[in-house]
C-alpha cells in the first residue's frame, strides 16, 4: 500500500508539474527571450503552447456573450485598454480602448499590418492585407476613386436600386419562408459583381458565390492544409477564384485590343472596376500587374457583399424588435419621396445625404454589430503605449469590439439606442466598423450606400415576419443568426 501511494503521489506530482509547465511555457519562452526591457510587457496570460489564447476566445464567441472575453480581461487587469496574450499564433498584444487604438492604427511608421497567415495566403501576395505601406498608398491612390468617387457612388444608385427592387418582389412572392442572410448575401453579391466584372456577371456568379462562401470560412481559420480543414477548402476555392478572374481579365484585354465587347458593342465597354484596373496608370506611367487586380478583386468582392449583407439584415432585425424606430425611418423615407420632382424616377445622391434618421440606424447596428471583432497589426519595432512594451514582431490586435461594446465609451452597450448619435461628437478611436488611420476600408461608402438603397425600398414597402426570432446567434466568422434567419417577406401597400 505504502508503494502504491508513493507511484500515485509521484504520478499526481508529476502531473501537476507538467500542468503548470506547460501552462507556463509561452511565458517563459517568448517573454524570457525579449531578456531585460525597458518597459513593462502589459498585463496578461500568454495561455498554452500552439493555442495559446485561443481556446477562451473560441469559448466567449461560441457562447451568447463574445464580450465576456475582453470584460474578463478588464475585470482581472484593469482597463488598462492593453493586454498580451498569445492568439492565432503568434505572441500578440490586444488593444482596446479609443487612445491605445488610436495610437496603434494612426502610426504607420511604427506598424504594419499583422493577418493571420491564412488572412495573408487567401486574400492574395498582392492585396491590401498583404503589401508594405508605401505600395498600399501607391494603389489606394489608383484604385479607391472607382469605388468611393462621388461621381462612382451616383453612377452605382440605378443598378443597385434595380437589383434591389428585383429582389424584394421576388422574396416577397416567394410562398415558402426564405433564409434571410442567404438572399441578402445573394443580393449584395450580384452588386459588387456588377460593379466589379459587369459584362460577364450572370455567367459566373453562380460559381463565384459558391466559392466566396468557403473562402470566407477560411480567412481566420489556422493555416493547415489538410483536408477537413476550413483553410485547405478556403485554398483550393481561392485557386479556383484566380483562374476564373484571369480568364475574365484576359478576355477584357482582348476586347480591348480589338475595339469590341461580347456583346460587340462598343459603348459598354470600360464601364466596371476590372476595366478600370486595366486602364489605370500610377505617375510613373505603370499599370496594375495581373496578379495585383486579381488580389484586389478578391478581397473587394468578399468584403463588399458580407460587409453590405449583415449590415442590411442587422438593421432590419433591430428595426423589427424596436417598431417605434421602424416608423420614424419609414416616414423619413416617405417624406424624402413626397418632396421629390413628378419626373424623377429613382433615387438621387442627394437625397441620401438627406437621410438623417436613417443614417442613425445605420452607425448604432454597425457599432452594436462589429461585423469585425478585430483589426491586425504588427509592431515594426518596440513601441512604448502608455508606458507598456509591444515587443517588435509581436501581433497587435486593435479589438474594436471592445470599444463599440464598453459601458465608457457606450452606456448600456447591449441597448440598441439612435440618441447615441444626436449631435454627439465622438473621440477618435471609439468608432471603428471600419478600422482608421490610412488602412481605413475603402469600400466603406460604396457599402453604406448599398445599405441604405436596400433599406429605403424595404422601409417604404415592405416588412418581415422572423420565424425564429429568439433563435441562437453565432459570432464566427461574423455576428448572424445561426439559422440564417428564416422569415417572410411582407410587401404592404
Amino acid at each position: 500500500m505504502e508503494l502504491l501511494w508513493l507511484i500515485i503521489g509521484v504520478l499526481l506530482g508529476g502531473y501537476v508539474f507538467l500542468f503548470r509547465f506547460l501552462r507556463r511555457f509561452n511565458e517563459w519562452y517568448y517573454v524570457g527571450k525579449l531578456g531585460k526591457t525597458k518597459y513593462p510587457l502589459p498585463p496578461g496570460d500568454m495561455g498554452w503552447p500552439y493555442l495559446g489564447g485561443l481556446p477562451t476566445f473560441l469559448k466567449a464567441f461560441r457562447s451568447n456573450d463574445p464580450d465576456s472575453y475582453i470584460y474578463n480581461l478588464v475585470n482581472k487587469y484593469g482597463r488598462t485598454g492593453i493586454y498580451k496574450t498569445f492568439m492565432f499564433g503568434s505572441p500578440s498584444v490586444i488593444v482596446s480602448i479609443p487612445e491605445t487604438c488610436k495610437k496603434v492604427l494612426m502610426d504607420d511608421e511604427r506598424f504594419k499590418l499583422g493577418y493571420p497567415k491564412a488572412t495573408t495566403i487567401l486574400t492574395g501576395r498582392r492585396a491590401f492585407h498583404g503589401i508594405s505601406n508605401s505600395e498600399h498608398k501607391r494603389l489606394r491612390r489608383l484604385t479607391t476613386s472607382p469605388i468611393n468617387g462621388h461621381e462612382a457612388l451616383a453612377g452605382y444608385i440605378d443598378l443597385i436600386e434595380g437589383i434591389v427592387v428585383t429582389s424584394l418582389e421576388e422574396w416577397a412572392s416567394m410562398k415558402e419562408p426564405i433564409q434571410l442572410l442567404t438572399e441578402l448575401r445573394g443580393f449584395a453579391f450580384k452588386v459588387i459583381t456588377n460593379i466589379f466584372i459587369s459584362t460577364y456577371s450572370e455567367s459566373v456568379i453562380s460559381a463565384v458565390e459558391n466559392l466566396y462562401s468557403d473562402l470566407n470560412a477560411g480567412i481566420k481559420s489556422q493555416a493547415i492544409n489538410i483536408p477537413g480543414f476550413a483553410f485547405h477548402r478556403a485554398l483550393k476555392a481561392r485557386k479556383k477564384l484566380v483562374k476564373i478572374f484571369q480568364t475574365v481579365l484576359d478576355k477584357k484585354r482582348a476586347m480591348t485590343k480589338n475595339g469590341s465587347n461580347i456583346n460587340n458593342n462598343p459603348t459598354e465597354m470600360q464601364k466596371d472596376m476590372m476595366d478600370l484596373l486595366l486602364r489605370v496608370k500610377d505617375e510613373d506611367g505603370r499599370q496594375l500587374e495581373d496578379e495585383d487586380i486579381i488580389d484586389l478583386l478578391i478581397v473587394f468582392m468578399l468584403a463588399g457583399h458580407e460587409s453590405s449583407a449583415h449590415g442590411a439584415l442587422w438593421a432590419i432585425i433591430y428595426m423589427s424588435q424596436h417598431p417605434e424606430i421602424f416608423m420614424k425611418a419609414k416616414e423619413e423615407q416617405d417624406e424624402i419621396v413626397k418632396r421629390r420632382p413628378s419626373t424623377q424616377k429613382g433615387l438621387t445622391l442627394t437625397e441620401i445625404k438627406q437621410m438623417g434618421y436613417l443614417s442613425k440606424v445605420m452607425e448604432e447596428t454597425l457599432r452594436r454589430t462589429s461585423v469585425s471583432f478585430s483589426v491586425f497589426r504588427e509592431a515594426k519595432e518596440d513601441v512604448d503605449i502608455n508606458g507598456y512594451l509591444i515587443p517588435k514582431g509581436w501581433k497587435v490586435l486593435v479589438w474594436s469590439r471592445g470599444v463599440h461594446m464598453d459601458p465608457e465609451n457606450y452606456p448600456n452597450p447591449k441597448e440598441f439606442d439612435l440618441s447615441r448619435w444626436d449631435n454627439k461628437s465622438r473621440s477618435v478611436g471609439s468608432y471603428l466598423p471600419f478600422g482608421l488611420g490610412s488602412r481605413y476600408c475603402p469600400g466603406s461608402d460604396l457599402a453604406k450606400l448599398e445599405i441604405t438603397i436596400f433599406l429605403h425600398h424595404y422601409l417604404r414597402n415592405y416588412n418581415v415576419e422572423r420565424l425564429n426570432p429568439d433563435g441562437p446567434i453565432k459570432y464566427l466568422p461574423l455576428p448572424s443568426p445561426a439559422d440564417k434567419c428564416p422569415a417572410r417577406i411582407i410587401k404592404v401597400t
